[in-house]
């Protein structure tokens, strides 16, 4: 009898200096299992220590591109004699600190959204700083149709949508085209069905073109101060500035500027 193949839930490529991460989960449509979780934030966590990575893809295979938390497997811990509600806990706080570490990974990540984009699976979308999305993509927040508001989700979504439309997707879970989508602030551009993982790619290559310094402290700039009141925001990107212009790449980059050539990085 042949022993059965382990399929990866998640499969990892490289493209030069980008690597591209693929939910493999498609006859589940992506769904974002505890074993899914737990792949992504390895892959995230090696991404990070990693500096000849200098940009990240986010894909999915199938035609779903991720259909939120696996409510099979969290519902078959309903047995347990807590009915289910330390597991409950632990998949959402896996689930939570992986969105986290997309935020907080130096390297700029790039959602490629092929197909539907649903609860935990917007999330996702929405917790890359970037987002190329195909005509035929699709996103939304559902869990209201099955008595699950999409809290966590949420929060993600919260900070890239206005709060009206944001409240809107969330009371009547209603699907939201690719073209809404672009319009109001959820994924970057819209692209031709079959071009979106080479749009995301050219995307990638062009952030990649960049000081690998200079694109790790802005990024942790620009999430940091979108908490802060406004002195406040203020005066920590001064800070940053300030730290921004001792350093060789801004030196470098500023010296081209004046001489009319392309900058040499050395990401420092």
């Amino acid at each position: 009898m042949n022993k059965p193949v382990d399929i990866p839930v998640l499969l990892r490529e490289r493209e030069g200096e980008i690597v591209v991460l693929t939910l493999n989960r498609p006859t589940a449509r992506n769904s974002l299992s505890e074993a899914l979780l737990k792949a992504l934030a390895c892959a995230l966590s090696d991404i990070a220590n990693d500096e000849s990575v200098r940009a990240v893809i986010v894909a999915a295979n199938g035609p779903a591109f991720c259909a939120g938390h696996d409510l099979k497997e969290l519902t078959s811990r309903r047995t347990d004699p807590d009915g289910g509600r330390a597991y409950f806990k632990h998949i959402m706080t896996t689930s939570s600190a992986m969105m986290q570490q997309i935020v907080q990974l130096p390297q700029p990540v790039i959602a490629c959204v092929q197909g539907v984009a649903s609860a935990a699976g917007c999330q996702l979308v929405a917790s890359c700083d970037l987002a190329v999305a195909s005509e035929e993509a699709k996103f939304a927040t559902p869990g209201v149709d099955i008595g699950l508001f999409c809290s966590t989700p949420m929060i993600a979504i919260s900070r890239n949508v206005p709060r009206k439309l944001t409240i809107e997707m969330l009371l009547t879970g209603d699907m939201v085209e690719a073209k809404r989508a672009a319009e109001i602030g959820l994924v970057n551009r819209v692209v031709a069905s079959g071009e979106e993982r080479a749009a995301a790619l050219a995307l990638a290559q062009k952030v990649a073109s960049k000081s690998a310094y200079v694109q790790k402290i802005g990024k942790q700039a620009f999430y940091r101060q979108l908490e802060l009141p406004l002195a406040d925001a203020y005066a920590y990107a001064s800070e940053v500035m300030t730290e921004n212009m001792m350093a060789r790449d801004a030196e470098e980059g500023i010296c081209a500027f004046i001489e009319k050539r392309i900058p040499t990085w050395e990401d420092r």
